[in-house]
């Protein structure tokens, strides 16, 4: 007889959220594609310093057979969005198992009698722990590495989560630019004009001395910009801050743009190196001698031929200006200069046509394709 498969609950202290944390060892053992997140950065999102618990409610599962963890999951419950969506949902989230339906279903069990025990009416995921994080299951583009910020799983977890009744909700693409064979000279043509057409707007790189007083601009363009978008929920101020104080030690100067019209920001890039590739051989912890590796990363010596544009946005009223061309333009200048031989734009929701042709204009390509899935409860 087979040992009994036991799905545990656990509270959200250090231990037991590294505990939770450590499950994807076992399941990534031998991947040659996984890039283990850093402990010490990803606990965080797990602690009461995180802004997100003054609005949301977290808990964790492991599943254990024999006294080993087989697999894990998340529920979220984010009252912000629900308010902001007039919605009733619960996300699922964090998301491992084995390859075993009996295992992944006990997980998925665990989150749906949780959300209904909370008046959910639905389950959306996975968010990791919300759409302005990490989130979507990789369905299609398997065989490399994840670029950071972005998920990665197994393929089989694509039947996992459609054998416990899920469907699709939304398709996230990722965008591969070869920039050795992308039509920068068209790009920056397009850019040029743009500045004569608007010659009443500034454009102009936020650097490290500038952030903290430029974070208030960035704020309003974040929630203004992207307001309209599925599944969009702003983000409070305090959340802002803790994510741009996670994202401080990757900033390079001339990837971050702001467009401002007079006082009042209205567009936003911002892209970052792809370190995946130099955070992959730590195995997610610093206390290791391969950090000596990392060293000429962090000190700008070396930079990844990877860049990740995350962010790229403007507010309602100044679109079809042509300001993304101008951050655009001036963003993958400074990455090609700097060693970037290719970017990665993601996600993108699948229906934001304009983005897509936009993208698409440079030689862009879909490489990569991110799943939400949802499930009535």
């Amino acid at each position: 007889m087979s040992a009994e498969l036991r799905v545990v609950p656990l509270p959200r202290c250090r231990a037991e959220v590294r505990r939770f944390l450590e499950v994807s060892y076992a399941i990534y053992d031998g991947d040659p594609n996984w890039v283990a997140p850093l402990l010490f950065d990803l606990e965080k999102v797990f602690t009461d310093a995180n802004p997100l618990f003054q609005h949301a409610e977290l808990q964790l599962w492991v599943a254990e057979r024999a006294g080993k963890a087989v697999g894990r999951i998340a529920g979220i419950l984010d009252h912000h969005y629900n308010r902001h969506q007039n919605e009733q949902t619960a996300f699922f989230g964090y998301f491992e198992s084995v390859n075993e339906p009996a295992v992944s279903e006990a997980l998925f069990g665990a989150v749906r009698d949780w959300a209904q025990r909370h008046g959910q009416r639905k389950l959306l995921g996975p968010m990791n722990p919300t759409s302005n994080d990490e989130c979507g299951l990789l369905v299609d583009g398997f065989g490399s590495d994840p670029v950071l910020m972005m998920t990665y799983n197994p393929r089989y977890y694509v039947d996992l989560v459609a054998a416990a009744g899920f469907r699709k909700a939304k398709d996230l693409l990722a965008y591969h630019i070869d920039l050795a064979h992308s039509p920068l000279d068209r790009l920056h043509r397009i850019a040029d004009k743009c500045r004569r057409r608007n010659p009443d707007l500034t454009f102009r790189p936020v650097r490290r001395r500038t952030l903290q007083t430029d974070l208030t601009k960035i704020k309003e363009v974040y929630n203004a910009a992207w307001e309209q978008n599925w599944g969009f929920v702003p983000m409070t101020e305090a959340e802002i801050d803790f994510m741009a104080d996670r994202l401080k030690p990757l900033l390079v100067e001339g990837l971050v743009w702001l467009v401002e019209d007079g006082d009042e920001a209205v567009a936003f890039l911002l892209a970052v190196p792809d370190f995946n590739r130099a955070l992959k051989p730590l195995r997610g912890r610093l206390l290791t001698p391969r950090l000596l590796g990392l060293l000429p990363y962090l000190l700008g010596w070396k930079m990844p031929p990877l860049g990740r544009v995350i962010i790229f946005g403007v507010k309602e009223g100044y679109r079809q200006r042509g300001l993304e061309s101008v951050m655009l333009a001036e963003g993958l200048q400074t990455g090609f200069k700097i060693g970037f031989r290719e970017a990665e734009a993601s996600w993108v929701l699948e229906d934001n046509v304009k983005m897509r042709r936009l993208i698409e204009l440079f030689g862009a390509r879909v490489y990569k394709t991110y799943r939400l899935y949802e499930r009535d409860l």
